[in-house]
């Protein structure tokens, strides 16, 4: 089980790596795809709420990566993924608004919810 964690816990970092470098690096770029994916609706954030958004999935996709364990065991790692989880909520809500779909979000938010249950401490 351990194993599958953290195979779990790479993937989700990765992607929220990946995410947030095109929000912090390219975000014309991702503009541009969304809104083109999105048939010419404004993407609703500003370039300096898109950095804070990727900030904030670079802490949390950071936190799961941490493989030391601090007490309680694992505490960094539950806090990380329930933050990850947090954020795929507000994304879910900010599909949703633009009546997109959220399939992504809500498979990062069940990915992070695994870690969150497949870490928590017996």
């Amino acid at each position: 089980m351990n194993t599958l964690l953290w195979i779990v816990q790479i993937l989700l970092a990765g992607t929220f790596f990946i995410t947030a470098g095109g929000k912090l690096f390219a975000y014309e770029k991702v503009v541009k795809v969304v809104e083109a994916h999105s048939k010419g609706r404004a993407v609703g954030l500003s370039r300096g709420q898109a950095a804070v958004v990727a900030i904030a999935e670079l802490v949390g996709a950071l936190g799961v990566l941490i493989p030391f364990e601090i007490f309680p065991p694992h505490l960094i790692i539950l806090v990380a993924a329930g933050w990850l989880a947090l954020l795929m909520v507000g994304a879910c809500v900010y599909h949703g608004i633009r009546r997109e779909s959220a399939t992504p979000s809500i498979v990062l938010f069940l990915l992070a919810l695994f870690i969150i249950v497949g870490r928590w401490p017996r």
